[in-house]
This record gives structure tokens, sequence and C-alpha cells, in this order.
């Protein structure tokens, strides 16, 4: 069975659960607080040319972005996100469940508009009711965006900027960050993101991690008492230790970047041959998600030798479906699917 259902269906990449090994019978302080984190934190800062960004080590994707977006608003406001985002959509309402509302805009092959969006933040400031309503505090980005798109550097700067004007905290979640900076179609490296964002994500489930997000505030701007919210949400590990060994692995060496790579390598192999049989894109994504439209009778056949995921409707006889790259995706993997398709 080939595996292209997503990207964190392997386990973790082989230096990542050496590195576990190896300081397994080392004694370390919990809750983050070992040297270990303290490692990887330092390695992150380098890579994110930002000697003053604060890192914490959260779980998941889902834990991370509601626990920062909790700490980062005030109880009256809400979060600004496309209708296709990943909290408007698949996070089964865990921003909502913290009291704080997803304002969703209309996404553009998953993306929000900047010109979009600095008019809709005027014309909120302009209303003389808006008092009684949810006031936006924060705009969330996900890089790549669930359709596999990317911000360019123009669009992330004209985003930053209609938030510094109105005083709105930039979030990107960055689950699959190093998919999108490897991306052949990418114009923005790791320093550039860090530069613009208020926080962001750099994630490890997907890029090969056994799990982990690092979380990084890039001016040491660390909303007061996030370990406390940490805590409240559950997401405190006592073996904080976990995250921090596997993302100090992660940034030794490159490695991260390395292994994102590939997936993106093999993401344009699987576009080329997917082109050259005549099958129809979804969407052109430029990362480790390609989405292809598929007869409904045919994905039967299909499944009994690849799995994939089945992501929308397309009318009444197809459907959308999404093959994903990883980092441990081979070129003979691509070229299994593309003789089975």
């Amino acid at each position: 069975m080939l595996c292209f259902e997503s990207d964190y269906m392997l386990g973790a990449h082989p230096a990542v659960l050496e590195a576990l090994i190896r300081t397994n019978m080392e004694p370390a302080t919990g809750y983050g607080a070992d040297p270990f984190c303290a490692s990887a934190a330092e390695k992150i800062r380098a890579a994110c040319a930002c000697p003053e960004a604060d890192v914490r080590f959260l779980v998941g994707g889902t834990q991370t972005n509601a626990v920062v977006i909790d700490a980062m608003l005030a109880p009256w406001q809400g979060v600004i996100a496309a209708e296709t985002g990943h909290v408007a959509v698949h996070e089964a309402g865990a921003i909502e469940a913290t009291g704080h509302k997803v304002l969703a805009l209309p996404g553009h092959a998953g993306k929000l508009d900047p010109a979009e969006l600095r008019a809709w933040l005027a014309r909120f400031f302009a209303d003389a009711n808006r008092e009684h309503m949810v006031a936006p505090g924060l705009v969330y980005l996900s890089h790549p965006t669930e359709y596999g798109t990317l911000y360019t550097r123009a669009e992330l700067t004209a985003v930053a900027a209609a938030c510094r004007e109105y005083g709105l905290v930039l979030f990107l979640d960055g689950a699959r960050l190093g998919y999108g900076l490897m991306s052949p179609a990418s114009d923005m490296t790791l320093p550039d993101v860090a530069a613009l964002c208020d926080v962001f994500t750099i994630g490890g489930t997907k890029v090969g991690a056994l799990c982990g997000e690092a979380v990084v505030f890039p001016r040491g701007n660390t909303p007061p008492h996030f370990l406390t919210q940490m805590k409240r949400h559950g997401a405190l590990l006592a073996k904080g230790r976990l995250l921090g060994v596997q993302f100090d692995a992660l940034f030794t060496d490159g490695l991260y970047f390395r292994i994102a790579k590939n997936a993106a390598d093999t993401a344009e192999q699987l576009h080329s041959l997917l082109k050259e049989k005549g099958y129809e894109f979804y969407i052109d994504s430029p990362t480790n998600q390609q989405f292809v439209i598929l007869d409904n009778d045919k994905l039967p056949t299909i499944e009994e030798h690849v799995a994939f995921s089945r992501f929308e409707p397309y009318g009444e006889t197809r459907t959308v479906v999404r093959f994903a790259t990883s980092w441990a995706t081979r070129p003979e993997d691509v070229e299994a699917l593309a003789a089975i398709l």
C-alpha cells in the first residue's frame, strides 16, 4: 500500500529517533526548562535571525493554535481567518471553545487577500456600532494554506502592514512551514517570516518529528503568563524534553530544511507525471499537497493500492482528492503511484 494520505503518516526521521535514544537516560528538568529545549530554541533563533526571539514547544497543531490565539487576545476579541482556514473549518470549534469567535473572510485559493482584509478592517473601525460587535484582534494565516498555496513576500508584507495600522496581531500557522519555504515557488525565507509576523509556528509533526510545534515570538513579545496559559489548556508537557530533543535534532546542520526539500522535490515529480497523464488539477499547488479531480467510480479501485485523502466533492460524479508527499517520500513511491493511476 502506497501512502500519500498526509505528511504525518510515518513516525520520525531516523536522526530524531537516534537523538531521543541517545539522550533517553539523561535526567532533565520538566516543563520545557531542560537543556534540550534551550539548545533547540537557540538553534531556532539562529535560523530565524532573531536573537531576541522567545521559543516555546507544544505538542500538536490544534492545541498550539488554541493556546496562542487565546493568549494573544482579549476576551472580547476574535480572530480573522480565511473561510477555508484551518481554525475556521478543521479544528472542531477549538478556537470558539476558548471564547473567541472566528471572523471568516473570503478565501482565494486558500489565502486572504490583503486589500480585502484592509477594506474589511476599515469598515469595522468606521462602524459606529462596533462596540456591540466582536472586535478583530488577530489575523490568522496558514503557510502553506490548506490548499497548498503560498503567500508571497509582498502579500505577507501587505497583511502585516494592515495589522500594524489597525493594531492587530499577525499569527502565521506554520504546521507545514518547511514545505512552504522549500517550494521552488517560494520567495520567502524563515527570517522573512520572523521579520513580518508577531508570532508564528514551525511545524515538527508534519516535518520529521514524532510530534511537536515550535511557537516563535520573534521579538520576545510573549504574552504575559504564557506558561500558565499553556498549563490551563492542558498543553504543558511534563516531559518537555521530548519536544526539545526532536527540534534540536531537526535544527542541527539544516536537517529540517533538507528533509522538507525532499517533499517539495517529490511533489514536483508527482505534479509532472500526473500532468503528462492528462489528469485535471483542482488547484495549482506548488507545495507537497497535490489536488487532483478523479471520477468517483475509479476511487475504490485506486484505494486498494493507495492511501489518499478525499478532500471535497466536485459535482455529482467526481471528487477532489489530495496526494501529499512528505519528508520520507521516495521518487520510486511517486513513480509507483503514477503507474497505478
